[in-house]
Order: structure tokens, then sequence, then C-alpha cells
């Protein structure tokens, strides 16, 4: 399932970052730009986070590292493309919870690992 998650959110990113190269270009401010490149950076890391995610052995390790990883691309680029599109600054107070569960995530991932190996 992480695999498929992350393939997608993987497309996803590289359309939303020719999005943001050409079609918002004109439209916003080098200062939002930079929000949106941000946010399809963090994204596109974290997609290809869920594909190694998905070639984890399946765990409780590893089930809550791909769901941190959702969770953080939902709320850090999320918070951050709509930002950048004009919602309210307000909104920005969710973009810090984004990143500590991208933390977790990774934390998460490599506990998975440790866990997963086998005394020699």
């Amino acid at each position: 399932m992480f695999l498929a998650f992350g393939a997608l959110l993987a497309a996803v990113a590289v359309g939303l970052g020719a999005f943001g190269a050409h079609g918002l270009k004109a439209r916003l401010s080098a200062d939002m730009l930079a929000v949106w490149h941000t946010a399809v950076q963090y994204h596109a890391w974290h997609a290809f986070g869920l594909l190694a995610v998905g070639f984890l052995e399946p765990s409780a390790w590893s089930k809550a590292a791909g769901v941190l990883l959702l969770v953080g691309i939902a709320l850090f680029s999320g918070s951050f493309y709509a930002l950048a599109l004009g919602a309210p600054r307000s909104l920005g107070m969710v973009t810090p919870f984004g990143g500590l569960a991208f933390i977790a995530g990774w934390v998460s991932f490599a506990l998975a690992v440790i866990f997963a190996r086998t005394p020699a």
C-alpha cells in the first residue's frame, strides 16, 4: 500500500512542481513561489520515503512510519500549498505539526529497520 501511495504522491509532486513553475510563476510573488517550491520539495522527498517504507518488512513501526509520512505531507506540504495560494496566514500554525510528523515518521522508519534485523 505504501509503495502505491509513494508512487502516486511522487507523481502528484511532479505535477504540482510543474504547475508552480509554469502556471503560478506569473501569479505569485517570489516569496510565495518559494513557499510553493518548499512544499513540492518536502512532498517529493517524503513520497520517496513512502516508497522506501513499502520495501520494509511489515510491522507496527513500518506502518507508523508510513502513516506519519502521509500525515506530514498532508499537514506540512498541504499547508504550504494553501498559504502560497492565499489561505489565511493562521493556517501556518498547522505546518510545524507536519514537520513533527515527518520527524516521527523517520524515527519510526529507523526503528522498523532496527527491530526487523535478526541478531547474527
